[in-house]
């Protein structure tokens, strides 16, 4: 069972950076391999829109997004975790969902069964400063397409908003907790 969790923060140990940590140890915990990715670092140049993955199944730039394409497509679980920017992802998660057009392309356009036999898992994980009752509802909407283009089921997510301050979250442990015991959760589903 592989876990793999993609950190796309630009704060490193940020609160999602600390949630996600809790998902990714629970679902170690509970037998997985688990993985995480940070964004912050790599160099991944934005979507062109030059639609060379409609006509040829992958993307023609050249950048770090290679290597997480290979991780995603053999992750059994795939956590995604963006902090809230003015209720949306922040830059460099929608950089990555963007260029993950390639699998929109393989799935709807090719018609190819990305990873054949295998029922693939997708939590999101996000927090946010505003205390909006719909801060995150662009951002679910966003994430629910996202992971149906990955061929993903959409199987859980940790939100946690009126948290700012980095490390804001340790305040709230039954929040962590919550983030720790998804990550078992999900990995035992998973391997049912």
């Amino acid at each position: 069972m592989k876990l793999l969790g993609i950190s796309t923060s630009p704060r490193p140990g940020g609160n999602t950076d600390l949630l996600l940590d809790a998902f990714l140890r629970g679902g170690g915990d509970a037998g997985a391999e688990a993985e995480k990715i940070t964004l912050q670092g790599l160099k991944l140049l934005p979507c062109t829109q030059c639609d060379a993955c409609r006509e040829k199944g992958w993307c023609i730039l050249q950048d770090d997004i290679g290597a997480i394409y290979e991780k995603i497509l053999l992750a059994d679980v795939t956590a995604l975790a963006s902090p809230i920017y003015f209720m949306a992802h922040c830059a460099q998660a929608k950089i990555l969902i963007d260029r993950c057009q390639v699998f929109w392309a393989r799935t709807f356009i090719q018609k190819e069964i990305l990873t054949p036999g295998r029922t693939r898992q997708g939590v999101f994980i996000s927090a946010g400063a505003t205390q909006g009752e719909k801060v995150f509802a662009g951002a679910k909407l966003t994430m629910k397409y996202f992971f149906n283009s990955l061929q993903m089921v959409y199987a859980g997510e940790i939100l946690v908003n009126g948290v700012d301050v980095k490390g804001a979250v340790l305040k709230q442990p039954a929040i962590m907790n919550d983030a720790y015991k998804l990550g078992q959760k999900i990995v035992n589903q998973a391997a049912d």
